[in-house]
């Protein structure tokens, strides 16, 4: 089960980003929030399959953007990319909260 609060790691060029999760999954489903940077935001078009996950969310810092985050869930871990469009991809990975 993927619902609750996760602490992710960003590797970016601009350095490690962190982030804050909570997740809820209703059935093939995920809602929830992400903040990081002192803002916070609905995850978009959030889905689970089994062990993988995804979702969106809009930021604003550094620059307004969207990223599509993809990952797998395994246990208390979750791990991943996340892609801001034009700019490749950046792994992530954390742990359950």
């Amino acid at each position: 089960a993927v619902d609750g609060k996760w602490n992710i790691s960003i590797d970016t060029p601009m350095g490690t980003q962190q982030a804050e999760l909570e997740f809820k999954a209703e059935g093939a489903t995920l809602t929830g929030t992400q903040a990081a940077n002192g803002q916070s935001g609905p995850l978009q078009d959030g889905t689970v399959d089994g062990d993988k996950v995804s979702w969106k969310v809009d930021i604003t810092n550094p620059m307004p953007l969207t990223l599509t985050f993809t990952g797998t869930v395994d246990g208390d871990k979750i791990s991943g990319d996340a892609d801001p469009g034009p700019f490749g991809s950046f792994p992530f990975s954390g742990s359950r909260a």
